[in-house]
Protein backbone atom coordinates (compact mmCIF):
# COMPACT_ATOMS: atom_id res chain seq x y z
CA UNK A 1 0.00 0.00 0.00
CA UNK A 2 2.76 2.35 0.61
CA UNK A 3 4.18 2.12 -2.29
CA UNK A 4 1.67 2.44 -4.24
CA UNK A 5 0.56 5.68 -2.17
CA UNK A 6 3.99 6.29 -3.34
CA UNK A 7 3.95 6.02 -7.13
CA UNK A 8 0.26 7.75 -7.01
CA UNK A 9 1.78 10.52 -5.28
CA UNK A 10 4.67 11.39 -7.86
CA UNK A 11 1.86 10.41 -10.96
CA UNK A 12 -0.26 13.49 -9.31
CA UNK A 13 2.87 15.73 -8.82
CA UNK A 14 3.70 15.67 -12.73
CA UNK A 15 -0.08 16.09 -13.74
CA UNK A 16 -0.05 19.45 -10.78
CA UNK A 17 3.28 20.84 -12.39
CA UNK A 18 1.69 20.22 -15.77
CA UNK A 19 -1.19 22.06 -14.62
CA UNK A 20 0.70 24.64 -13.31
CA UNK A 21 2.16 25.22 -16.45
CA UNK A 22 -1.06 25.64 -18.82
CA UNK A 23 -2.29 28.20 -16.10
CA UNK A 24 0.69 30.08 -15.99
CA UNK A 25 1.21 29.97 -19.69
CA UNK A 26 -2.32 30.69 -20.21
CA UNK A 27 -3.20 33.81 -18.23
CA UNK A 28 -0.21 35.31 -19.12
CA UNK A 29 -1.33 36.99 -22.54
CA UNK A 30 -4.25 38.78 -20.56
CA UNK A 31 -4.22 41.91 -19.98
CA UNK A 32 -1.42 43.76 -18.12
CA UNK A 33 -1.44 42.85 -14.54
CA UNK A 34 0.01 46.26 -13.52
CA UNK A 35 -2.64 48.02 -14.95
CA UNK A 36 -4.98 45.49 -13.39
CA UNK A 37 -3.87 46.55 -10.06
CA UNK A 38 -3.44 49.86 -10.25
CA UNK A 39 -6.66 50.89 -12.28
CA UNK A 40 -6.62 53.11 -15.42
CA UNK A 41 -5.41 56.39 -12.81
CA UNK A 42 -1.98 55.54 -12.11
CA UNK A 43 1.23 56.77 -13.24
CA UNK A 44 4.17 55.13 -15.09
CA UNK A 45 6.51 55.57 -12.74
CA UNK A 46 3.62 53.94 -10.61
CA UNK A 47 3.69 51.12 -13.25
CA UNK A 48 6.71 50.60 -13.31
CA UNK A 49 7.29 49.85 -9.69
CA UNK A 50 4.13 47.57 -9.92
CA UNK A 51 5.33 45.54 -12.47
CA UNK A 52 9.03 45.33 -10.90
CA UNK A 53 7.44 43.86 -8.10
CA UNK A 54 5.85 41.07 -9.90
CA UNK A 55 8.90 40.51 -11.80
CA UNK A 56 7.11 41.42 -15.37
CA UNK A 57 9.94 42.93 -16.32
CA UNK A 58 11.51 39.36 -16.28
CA UNK A 59 11.98 36.77 -19.28
CA UNK A 60 8.65 34.59 -19.11
CA UNK A 61 11.15 31.85 -18.04
CA UNK A 62 12.47 33.55 -15.07
CA UNK A 63 8.57 34.69 -14.16
CA UNK A 64 7.41 31.23 -14.34
CA UNK A 65 10.14 30.00 -11.86
CA UNK A 66 9.36 32.00 -9.51
CA UNK A 67 5.41 31.55 -9.86
CA UNK A 68 5.96 27.85 -9.66
CA UNK A 69 8.43 28.60 -6.41
CA UNK A 70 5.44 30.12 -5.09
CA UNK A 71 2.88 27.70 -5.22
CA UNK A 72 5.24 24.32 -4.80
CA UNK A 73 5.50 23.77 -1.08
CA UNK A 74 8.71 23.26 -1.36
CA UNK A 75 10.50 26.33 -1.74
CA UNK A 76 13.88 28.59 -2.06
CA UNK A 77 12.88 32.43 -0.31
CA UNK A 78 14.64 34.86 1.28
CA UNK A 79 13.89 36.24 4.98
CA UNK A 80 12.47 39.33 3.62
CA UNK A 81 10.01 37.41 0.64
CA UNK A 82 8.97 35.19 3.71
CA UNK A 83 7.52 38.16 5.96
CA UNK A 84 6.35 39.89 2.58
CA UNK A 85 4.55 37.16 1.17
CA UNK A 86 3.30 35.79 4.92
CA UNK A 87 4.47 32.38 3.91
CA UNK A 88 3.23 29.75 6.61
CA UNK A 89 5.48 26.75 7.12
CA UNK A 90 9.37 25.43 8.20
CA UNK A 91 12.69 27.28 6.54
CA UNK A 92 16.06 26.82 7.07
CA UNK A 93 19.22 28.80 6.28
CA UNK A 94 20.76 31.75 6.30
CA UNK A 95 18.75 35.34 6.11
CA UNK A 96 19.25 35.39 2.22
CA UNK A 97 18.32 32.35 1.08
CA UNK A 98 16.27 29.72 2.99
CA UNK A 99 14.69 26.69 2.42
CA UNK A 100 11.33 24.97 3.52
CA UNK A 101 7.99 23.10 3.17
CA UNK A 102 5.42 25.34 2.83
CA UNK A 103 1.87 26.17 2.27
CA UNK A 104 1.12 26.96 -1.14
CA UNK A 105 1.50 30.73 -1.90
CA UNK A 106 -0.97 31.16 -4.76
CA UNK A 107 -0.35 35.07 -4.61
CA UNK A 108 -2.48 38.03 -4.31
CA UNK A 109 -6.22 39.17 -5.86
CA UNK A 110 -5.42 42.03 -8.06
CA UNK A 111 -8.92 43.51 -7.29
CA UNK A 112 -9.01 43.00 -3.02
CA UNK A 113 -5.18 42.47 -2.09
CA UNK A 114 -6.26 39.51 -0.15
CA UNK A 115 -4.03 36.55 -0.37
CA UNK A 116 -6.20 34.46 -2.63
CA UNK A 117 -5.16 31.17 -1.10
CA UNK A 118 -7.38 32.96 1.88
CA UNK A 119 -10.13 34.10 -0.26
CA UNK A 120 -10.43 30.77 -2.18
CA UNK A 121 -10.29 28.48 1.45
CA UNK A 122 -13.34 31.13 2.60
CA UNK A 123 -15.24 29.74 -0.14
CA UNK A 124 -14.56 26.54 -0.47
CA UNK A 125 -16.35 24.88 2.43
CA UNK A 126 -19.43 26.34 0.74
CA UNK A 127 -18.74 24.33 -2.89
CA UNK A 128 -17.67 21.03 -0.59
CA UNK A 129 -20.99 21.30 1.53
CA UNK A 130 -22.91 21.57 -1.68
CA UNK A 131 -20.83 18.88 -3.97
CA UNK A 132 -21.25 16.91 -0.82
CA UNK A 133 -25.22 17.11 -0.75
CA UNK A 134 -25.69 16.50 -4.15
CA UNK A 135 -23.41 13.27 -4.31
CA UNK A 136 -25.58 12.23 -1.15
CA UNK A 137 -28.57 12.81 -3.09
CA UNK A 138 -27.31 10.94 -6.42
CA UNK A 139 -25.79 7.92 -4.27
CA UNK A 140 -28.72 7.57 -2.12
CA UNK A 141 -31.43 7.29 -4.87
CA UNK A 142 -28.99 6.27 -7.68
CA UNK A 143 -27.91 3.29 -6.10
CA UNK A 144 -32.00 2.78 -4.62
CA UNK A 145 -33.56 3.27 -7.82
CA UNK A 146 -30.78 1.07 -9.92
CA UNK A 147 -31.06 -2.17 -7.70
CA UNK A 148 -35.21 -1.84 -7.67
CA UNK A 149 -34.52 -1.53 -11.61
CA UNK A 150 -32.65 -4.65 -11.93
CA UNK A 151 -34.83 -6.67 -9.55
CA UNK A 152 -38.08 -5.71 -11.16
CA UNK A 153 -36.01 -5.84 -14.68
CA UNK A 154 -38.67 -5.09 -17.58
CA UNK A 155 -41.43 -3.95 -15.67
CA UNK A 156 -42.77 -0.31 -15.68
CA UNK A 157 -40.23 0.27 -12.33
CA UNK A 158 -37.48 -0.57 -14.57
CA UNK A 159 -38.76 1.22 -17.71
CA UNK A 160 -39.52 4.43 -15.73
CA UNK A 161 -36.16 4.27 -13.75
CA UNK A 162 -34.57 4.07 -17.69
CA UNK A 163 -36.52 6.54 -18.75
CA UNK A 164 -35.42 9.05 -15.72
CA UNK A 165 -31.82 8.67 -16.01
CA UNK A 166 -31.93 9.46 -20.10
CA UNK A 167 -33.58 12.45 -19.17
CA UNK A 168 -31.36 13.12 -16.05
CA UNK A 169 -28.18 12.84 -18.22
CA UNK A 170 -30.11 15.39 -21.48
CA UNK A 171 -30.51 18.16 -19.06
CA UNK A 172 -27.54 20.59 -18.39
CA UNK A 173 -27.31 21.50 -15.00
CA UNK A 174 -27.49 25.04 -15.73
CA UNK A 175 -30.76 24.61 -17.88
CA UNK A 176 -31.94 22.36 -14.78
CA UNK A 177 -30.92 25.38 -12.51
CA UNK A 178 -32.82 28.14 -14.08
CA UNK A 179 -35.74 26.15 -14.41
CA UNK A 180 -35.78 24.52 -10.81
CA UNK A 181 -35.48 27.88 -9.37
CA UNK A 182 -38.07 29.56 -11.22
CA UNK A 183 -40.53 26.72 -10.15
CA UNK A 184 -39.84 26.14 -6.91
CA UNK A 185 -38.61 29.19 -6.02
CA UNK A 186 -40.70 31.77 -7.85
CA UNK A 187 -43.68 30.02 -8.44
CA UNK A 188 -44.28 28.01 -5.89
CA UNK A 189 -42.68 29.68 -3.19
CA UNK A 190 -45.65 30.12 -1.04
CA UNK A 191 -45.45 26.21 -1.48
CA UNK A 192 -42.27 25.23 -0.75
CA UNK A 193 -40.76 28.51 1.06
CA UNK A 194 -37.73 28.10 -0.93
CA UNK A 195 -35.85 31.08 -2.15
CA UNK A 196 -34.32 31.48 -5.96
CA UNK A 197 -31.06 33.00 -4.67
CA UNK A 198 -29.30 32.20 -1.04
CA UNK A 199 -25.82 30.99 0.58
CA UNK A 200 -25.54 28.40 3.55
CA UNK A 201 -24.90 31.86 5.83
CA UNK A 202 -27.06 35.06 5.53
CA UNK A 203 -26.61 38.49 7.61
CA UNK A 204 -29.79 39.13 9.26
CA UNK A 205 -29.48 43.40 10.63
CA UNK A 206 -30.75 42.02 13.98
CA UNK A 207 -30.04 38.46 14.46
CA UNK A 208 -26.46 38.10 12.77
CA UNK A 209 -25.20 35.28 10.95
CA UNK A 210 -27.71 32.80 10.54
CA UNK A 211 -27.71 29.34 9.19
CA UNK A 212 -30.02 28.67 6.40
CA UNK A 213 -30.06 25.05 5.41
CA UNK A 214 -33.29 25.52 2.75
CA UNK A 215 -31.19 27.22 0.22
CA UNK A 216 -28.92 24.23 -0.02
CA UNK A 217 -31.90 21.77 -1.27
CA UNK A 218 -32.37 23.71 -4.67
CA UNK A 219 -28.73 23.56 -5.85
CA UNK A 220 -27.94 20.19 -4.31
CA UNK A 221 -30.73 18.51 -6.64
CA UNK A 222 -29.51 20.41 -9.56
CA UNK A 223 -25.88 19.70 -9.35
CA UNK A 224 -27.04 15.84 -8.31
CA UNK A 225 -29.40 15.06 -11.29
CA UNK A 226 -26.71 14.06 -13.68
CA UNK A 227 -25.03 12.19 -11.37
CA UNK A 228 -27.81 10.61 -10.27
CA UNK A 229 -28.94 9.00 -13.88
CA UNK A 230 -25.31 8.13 -14.29
CA UNK A 231 -25.29 5.83 -10.83
CA UNK A 232 -28.88 4.29 -11.54
CA UNK A 233 -27.89 3.20 -14.82
CA UNK A 234 -24.42 1.93 -13.48
CA UNK A 235 -26.00 -0.20 -10.77
CA UNK A 236 -28.14 -1.89 -12.63
CA UNK A 237 -26.05 -2.81 -15.82
CA UNK A 238 -23.79 -4.31 -12.91
CA UNK A 239 -26.55 -5.40 -10.68
CA UNK A 240 -28.22 -7.58 -13.62
CA UNK A 241 -24.34 -8.77 -14.27
CA UNK A 242 -24.00 -9.89 -11.18
CA UNK A 243 -27.65 -11.60 -10.11
CA UNK A 244 -26.49 -14.06 -13.18
CA UNK A 245 -23.56 -15.40 -11.67
CA UNK A 246 -23.25 -18.96 -10.12
CA UNK A 247 -23.10 -17.94 -6.24
CA UNK A 248 -25.71 -15.56 -6.62
CA UNK A 249 -28.08 -19.05 -7.31
CA UNK A 250 -25.89 -20.70 -4.52
CA UNK A 251 -27.29 -18.22 -2.11
CA UNK A 252 -31.32 -19.15 -3.14
CA UNK A 253 -30.15 -22.01 -2.99
CA UNK A 254 -28.71 -21.85 0.92
CA UNK A 255 -32.32 -20.41 1.14
CA UNK A 256 -31.58 -16.94 2.12
CA UNK A 257 -33.60 -14.35 1.82
CA UNK A 258 -34.12 -12.30 -1.05
CA UNK A 259 -32.89 -8.51 0.49
CA UNK A 260 -29.76 -10.64 1.83
CA UNK A 261 -28.93 -12.01 -1.14
CA UNK A 262 -29.48 -8.50 -3.29
CA UNK A 263 -28.12 -6.56 -0.37
CA UNK A 264 -25.42 -8.49 1.27
CA UNK A 265 -23.85 -10.64 -1.60
CA UNK A 266 -24.77 -8.89 -5.21
CA UNK A 267 -24.80 -5.15 -4.56
CA UNK A 268 -20.93 -5.22 -3.16
CA UNK A 269 -19.95 -7.09 -5.66
CA UNK A 270 -21.30 -4.69 -8.11
CA UNK A 271 -20.57 -1.26 -6.76
CA UNK A 272 -17.14 -1.35 -7.71
CA UNK A 273 -18.11 0.48 -11.22
CA UNK A 274 -20.95 2.35 -8.93
CA UNK A 275 -17.65 3.56 -7.06
CA UNK A 276 -15.63 4.49 -10.08
CA UNK A 277 -18.98 7.16 -11.22
CA UNK A 278 -19.62 8.75 -7.62
CA UNK A 279 -15.68 9.35 -7.05
CA UNK A 280 -15.59 10.50 -10.60
CA UNK A 281 -18.75 12.52 -9.95
CA UNK A 282 -17.62 14.39 -7.20
CA UNK A 283 -14.36 15.62 -8.44
CA UNK A 284 -16.54 16.85 -10.70
CA UNK A 285 -19.12 18.42 -9.17
CA UNK A 286 -16.17 20.85 -7.41
CA UNK A 287 -16.02 21.88 -11.16
CA UNK A 288 -19.19 21.86 -12.08
CA UNK A 289 -20.41 23.44 -9.47
CA UNK A 290 -19.76 26.99 -10.64
CA UNK A 291 -22.47 27.34 -12.95
CA UNK A 292 -25.20 26.03 -9.91
CA UNK A 293 -23.73 28.64 -7.59
CA UNK A 294 -23.15 31.46 -9.72
CA UNK A 295 -27.37 30.80 -11.06
CA UNK A 296 -28.47 30.22 -6.98
CA UNK A 297 -25.83 33.06 -5.15
CA UNK A 298 -24.29 30.32 -3.60
CA UNK A 299 -20.55 31.68 -2.08
CA UNK A 300 -18.52 29.15 -3.27
CA UNK A 301 -15.25 28.68 -4.90
CA UNK A 302 -17.24 28.71 -8.13
CA UNK A 303 -19.66 32.05 -7.87
CA UNK A 304 -15.73 33.62 -6.43
CA UNK A 305 -14.22 32.34 -9.57
CA UNK A 306 -16.97 33.67 -11.97
CA UNK A 307 -16.84 36.59 -10.22
CA UNK A 308 -12.73 37.55 -10.36
CA UNK A 309 -13.34 36.25 -14.63
CA UNK A 310 -15.95 39.08 -14.56
CA UNK A 311 -13.25 41.69 -13.23
CA UNK A 312 -10.31 39.93 -14.53
CA UNK A 313 -8.37 38.44 -11.47
CA UNK A 314 -6.55 36.44 -12.68
CA UNK A 315 -4.42 35.02 -9.94
CA UNK A 316 -7.80 34.39 -8.17
CA UNK A 317 -8.69 32.12 -11.65
CA UNK A 318 -5.33 30.70 -11.60
CA UNK A 319 -5.55 29.55 -7.91
CA UNK A 320 -8.78 28.02 -8.53
CA UNK A 321 -7.91 25.84 -10.89
CA UNK A 322 -4.82 24.18 -9.31
CA UNK A 323 -6.97 23.63 -5.81
CA UNK A 324 -9.70 21.71 -8.20
CA UNK A 325 -7.08 19.54 -9.96
CA UNK A 326 -5.57 18.75 -6.29
CA UNK A 327 -9.41 17.28 -5.67
CA UNK A 328 -9.34 15.81 -8.21
CA UNK A 329 -6.18 14.44 -7.79
CA UNK A 330 -7.53 13.36 -4.21
CA UNK A 331 -10.29 12.08 -4.86
CA UNK A 332 -8.91 9.37 -7.61
CA UNK A 333 -6.48 7.92 -4.90
CA UNK A 334 -9.26 7.91 -2.47
CA UNK A 335 -11.49 5.63 -5.58
CA UNK A 336 -8.50 3.32 -5.78
CA UNK A 337 -8.24 2.59 -2.15
CA UNK A 338 -11.56 2.11 -1.84
CA UNK A 339 -11.77 -0.66 -4.88
CA UNK A 340 -9.55 -2.41 -1.93
CA UNK A 341 -11.88 -2.22 0.33
CA UNK A 342 -15.43 -2.77 -1.10
CA UNK A 343 -13.72 -5.63 -3.05
CA UNK A 344 -10.95 -7.57 -1.78
CA UNK A 345 -10.29 -9.41 -4.98
CA UNK A 346 -8.73 -6.38 -6.40
CA UNK A 347 -5.21 -5.70 -4.72
CA UNK A 348 -3.29 -2.04 -4.25
CA UNK A 349 0.49 -2.79 -5.58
Amino acid sequence: MLNYLLKKITYSSFVLFGVVVIVFFLFQGFGDPARLILGQTGDSATLQNIRRELALDQPKWKQFALYLNDVSPICVHSSKEITDKQLNGFFIGNIAQKIGFKIPYLRRSYQTKKAVGSVLFEALPGTIILALAAMFIATFLGILLGVLAAVKQNTWMDTSAIFTSVLGISAPSFFMGIILAYLFGFVLHNLTGLQMTGSLYEIDPFNGKQLQLKNLILPAITLGIRPLAIITQLTRSAMLDTLDQDYIRTAYAKGLSKAVVVFQHALRNALNPVVTAITGWFAELLAGAFFVEYIFGWKGIGKVTVDALEKLDFPVVMGSVLITATFFILVNILADILYGWIDPRISVK
